[in-house]
């Protein structure tokens, strides 16, 4: 009798294990993974992390972190990720954009909200009750404000639930999580 509940323990947490190890991982903790592909001078000195616009879940799964890089032009470099794995490294080059400064680098003592928290705390609005939320896409980076989060959130249309529509954005500190402004529509899902 006792075997048996070794038997099911051992499998209860063998799919614990595996479901931690299959998520996708949130912003902050791929700063780490994305350390391993920047040079020296770069490391830890994180500008911006967003994620492209998510697919199928509310959680994207493609991220880029941004270094402050004062060796190229652009003062910057993008390691881009997409289910925790390193898929590119980039030093992105865009027109009539202003080269990145080193007084831009997020603090990392002052980002306590994480990616999956500040989803969770945009997608809660009372606002939004009874709307489809469909996909998001997120922005890590410096204001007046300090290091904010904004969430941009996708909802299913209600007269075709196959497509969806933007319905705004939250902006919150990254420190904890205060809402420094909610710019949301949810009339648009009727649109």
């Amino acid at each position: 009798m006792k075997k048996n509940y070794g038997v099911v323990l051992g499998a209860v947490l063998g799919l614990a294990t595996t479901h931690a190890v299959l998520a996708d991982p949130t912003a902050l903790s791929l700063i780490k993974n994305a350390d391993e592909y920047v040079g020296n001078p770069c490391r830890d000195r994180v500008l911006e992390i967003y994620s492209d616009k998510s697919i199928a879940t509310m959680q994207p799964n493609v991220w880029h972190v941004v270094y402050y890089d004062p060796s190229v032009f652009s003062k910057s470099v993008d390691v881009k990720f997409g289910a925790g794995q390193e898929m590119e490294v980039s030093h992105p080059m865009r027109p009539f954009w202003i080269p990145a400064r080193a007084r831009d680098v997020l603090d990392p003592d002052r980002l306590k909200i994480d990616s999956d928290r500040a989803l969770q705390i945009a997608s809660t609005q009372p606002i939004l009750n009874g709307i489809t939320l469909r996909s998001s896409k997120l922005t890590l980076q410096n204001s007046d404000d300090g290091a904010i989060w904004k969430v941009e959130l996708y909802a299913a249309k209600i007269g075709d639930p196959t497509r969806e529509v933007s319905i705004g954005h939250v902006t919150m500190t990254a420190d904890d999580g205060t809402i420094v402004k909610a710019d949301l529509h949810p009339s648009s899902v009727d649109n």
